[in-house]
């Protein structure tokens, strides 16, 4: 029995489609563990990637390697692309060697990178004229990188019939699915929870480093916000990555560039106005003219440093997570349930200093800096929803994507019943724009 999310309601389905092969485009970080769970659940996959090193673990697992994305995708009734930039997935599924070239009638497309819903647009309307279907699936992480165990919902656009045929398929590479409405919606919706997390990365990154200067522990900073209403999915499992001072190895500086600048460029299209996201795209894009494009994404944090002459790595702290400061970490072998329900790594953080006692002076500044970053949180919380609405979606599927994303913060959760049409914050005239997204 497979359980779809489709609009905020569970349908249970018991519709399952044989599948004989799948060809994966892409198996980089995020890709490979995808094709893993395909393998494991017995589904024969043909495999492609521009660098061939990047699949020889999928291939020792029984992939079967090929020279051309054309190539992989013979025979195959569908065909995944996890890939990292529009450009990539152009190039990689168009022309003479692209997948198109080999797929047959009645094959399906899953796309399931972030991207530009133009982009998506144009490759499905090549792949209609030759009787290909298309989905738009792009992943969210539910726990920090939970692709590596399947913790993952995708937020699907395109036809029904395609999405009904391919479920038990994204089922087995993630753990939900939402059936989102036409390509684009799709997008749009992984853009907006991509927002929530990004803002969340650069408000504590900036708290941590104002109390930091006034000279509390960084640790300690880091367990106030997490048992506070500023909780969200960026400060309670990626922070950590700061304060050992790899900055997360799990993802590049140039994807969050690259998603910021798509979800402005959503805003200008659908004349939202966006004050945080795109004060927030304007901080990505310093950090990834400073720093090298392959570099860890929290690495927009160290223009906060830098501004308040602070390290907020913690001297012999070391996050336990292969994609921190050792990679030789094992992988994440116990999970916990949180009370939506959702799975994330069960890890234990051993700091070798201590705290110390607080000072009047500190303990109102960290009081302060909870109220304002929860109030952040409530801010790009209503940017989201105005992304959402825009695309015409409604607030209880918005919601439900929001949940059930790396977006997900204490302050969206709290409000994700009753829905609402109205703003959760009134703002009359120009908005001033929070301190810790501008320093």
């Amino acid at each position: 029995m497979c359980v779809v999310e489709t609009g905020g309601s569970t349908v249970r389905s018991t519709h399952f489609r044989n599948v004989e092969r799948i060809a994966f485009i892409g198996t980089g970080r995020m890709g490979r563990p995808m094709v893993a769970k395909l393998l494991e659940a017995g589904y024969p996959v043909d495999v492609y990637d521009i660098d061939p090193a990047a699949a020889k673990d999928v291939v020792a697992k029984g992939a079967r390697w090929h020279d051309a994305p054309r190539d992989a995708a013979r025979d195959c009734e569908i065909v995944i692309t996890c890939l990292p930039l529009p450009h990539d997935v152009f190039d990689n599924m168009t022309g003479e060697q692209g997948a198109l070239a080999g797929m047959s009638p009645g094959s399906v497309w899953i796309d399931t990178s972030t991207t530009d819903y133009h982009n998506t647009v144009e490759i499905a309307r090549r792949a209609a004229a030759i009787g290909v279907y298309s989905l738009e699936a792009p992943a969210s992480n539910l726990s920090h990188m939970g692709v590596d165990f399947a913790n993952v919902s995708f937020f699907v656009g395109g036809p029904s019939e395609a999405y009904v045929r391919c479920e038990t398929v994204l089922q087995t590479m993630g753990a939900v699915s939402f059936n989102i409405g036409d390509i684009g919606q799709g997008q749009a919706v992984k853009l907006l929870t991509n927002l929530l997390f990004y803002t969340a990365a650069v408000a504590s990154g900036q708290a941590l480093c104002q109390t930091v200067q006034e000279g509390v522990p960084a640790q300690q900073v880091w367990r106030k916000f997490v048992s506070s209403s500023a909780n969200s999915v960026a400060i309670e499992q990626f922070v950590p990555f700061l304060l050992d001072g790899s900055y997360d190895h799990s993802c590049t500086l140039e994807i969050a560039v690259k998603d910021m600048g798509l979800t402005v460029q959503l805003a200008d299209e659908l004349g939202v106005e966006l004050p945080i996201g795109r004060a927030v795209e304007k901080r990505y894009s310093e950090a990834g003219r400073k720093f090298d494009r392959y570099d860890s994404h929290l690495r927009v944090v160290e223009l906060a440093e830098e501004v308040f002459g602070v390290r907020l790595q913690v001297p012999g702290y070391r996050a336990p997570s292969k994609y921190g400061a050792n990679p030789a970490h094992p992988p994440d072998q116990e999970f916990l349930t949180d009370h939506i329900g959702r799975i994330k790594p069960k890890r234990e953080h051993v700091f070798p200093l201590d705290d110390v006692p607080l000072t009047d002076i500190q303990i109102h500044l960290l009081k302060a800096l909870v109220g304002e970053l929860t109030h952040v949180n409530r801010l790009i919380l209503d940017e989201a929803l105005d992304l959402g609405r825009g695309m015409g979606l409604n607030d209880a599927l918005i919601y439900d994507v929001i949940t059930w994303s790396v977006g997900a913060s204490a302050w969206s959760d709290s409000h994700a019943q009753p829905y609402s049409s109205e703003r959760l914050v009134d703002l009359a005239g120009p908005m001033k724009i929070p301190h810790l997204i501008c320093p």
